[in-house]
């Protein structure tokens, strides 16, 4: 006799739909029969200029070392984090890419009985690590796709432990400022844990966004997740880490797996953190793509979300399923984001100027098409 191990799971879990990625350019090679070599894909928000020469000579380093497991405590990157964010070494929890840290709050805080307060509009991670453990997960209204800071204020009761916002927004792009940050996080009660999700910060440098790591001190219960997935091109190899107090970083380090971050994904990031010109030139390429999409949009007659990620979502005022099928079939993969609700937009990663062109002509092509 068999068991409904569908059932039998728990009940947050039973509701939760698994995380969709974007499509993968081999898998669509073979629905398609398209040469791989000719499919453009700018729906994961990844680097399109490869990982850092620096990143890949390390790696190569570490390869004779194979068999030895990783340093469990990360020891050599949290030293390179905790002088370059100007936080102690206790301050720094590593995590198998930033969903990993993300989880380990989730792990640590929240329960059946318990709830999270986040945005509609906000990155789809935040759902599925709150309902897997059993707690309420708090949706607030967006205000022009962004967070509506006072109203998630407003959403916050005696039994609120964890609140998620991210600065810039994925997959909206949208952001706040260093003033609201301040007059949220003053208001927020001191029992709340703030997670402030910077995973596209580092695009942003210079810009009008608050730096999470300016309000550490002055805020115990926040913590700052940031990954090394965008800006620093290492999405393969899953590397993230959390900024908070010693003693939110101990309680993380309690539920985090033992070696959740392996060896070549440590070398590479110490590398990668080292290396000052791949991140210039990361920032350089994806402003100026930004600007050819958001003139290419505007030549085709459409809307978009103004972004400080490395990624738009453009408006294209109809359902958008069709047209990410047709763009699939010229060989684009982009993302489309109605599981967020935004049924009307595509969200695109910005790639090379090539890839780029490539897109708005298909674009184009497929829009034509009706």
């Amino acid at each position: 006799m068999s068991g409904d191990f569908l059932a039998l799971a728990q009940p947050g879990v039973q509701q939760l739909s698994p995380y969709v990625p974007g499509k993968p350019v081999d898998e669509l090679a073979r629905e398609l029969d398209i040469d791989p070599a000719k499919i453009v894909k700018l729906a994961s928000n990844e680097n399109p200029l490869g990982a850092s020469p620096k990143a890949l000579a390390a790696i190569r380093e570490e390869l004779a070392e194979l068999t030895r497991y990783p340093d469990g405590n990360g020891f050599a990157l949290k030293t390179l984090l905790a002088e370059r964010c100007g936080v102690d070494l206790a301050q720094v929890t590593l995590g198998n890419g930033s969903n990993d840290i993300l989880e380990l709050v989730a792990r640590a805080y929240l329960a059946p009985g318990l709830n999270a307060v986040f945005s509609e509009h906000a990155f789809a991670v935040y759902p599925i690590v709150t309902q897997a453990v059993g707690a309420e997960a708090r949706v607030v209204p967006a205000k022009d796709w962004g967070h509506d800071l006072p109203a998630m204020l407003q959403a916050i009761d005696a039994d609120t432990r964890v609140i998620f916002i991210a600065n810039p927004n994925n997959p909206t792009g949208t952001w706040f400022s260093a003033e609201a940050l301040d007059e949220f996080l003053q208001d927020v009660p001191a029992h709340v844990l703030v997670v402030l999700d910077e995973a596209y910060i580092e695009y942003a440098e210079g810009s009008d966004l608050p730096d999470g790591l300016d309000f550490l001190a002055a805020y115990p219960n926040l913590l700052v997740s940031r990954t090394f997935s965008k800006a620093y091109g290492l999405a393969a190899l899953r590397v993230g880490y959390g900024l908070s107090t010693p003693t939110v970083a101990d309680v993380l380090n309690r539920v985090r797996q033992p070696f959740n971050v392996n060896s070549l994904a440590l070398a590479a990031a110490c590398a990668a953190l080292q290396d000052i010109d791949y991140l210039a030139e990361s920032r350089r390429l994806n402003e100026a793509g930004m600007q050819q999409l958001e003139a290419g949009f505007r030549e085709l007659g459409l809307a978009w979300i103004p972004s400080r990620g490395n990624f738009i979502a453009v408006d294209l005022g109809q359902v958008a399923a069709p047209v990410f099928q047709g763009l699939l079939r010229e060989g684009v993969i982009v993302r489309p984001v109605a599981n967020y609700g935004m049924p009307n937009h595509l969200r695109v990663t910005i790639g090379l100027p090539a890839e780029n062109t490539r897109f708005l002509e298909a674009l184009a092509k497929v829009l034509a098409r009706g």
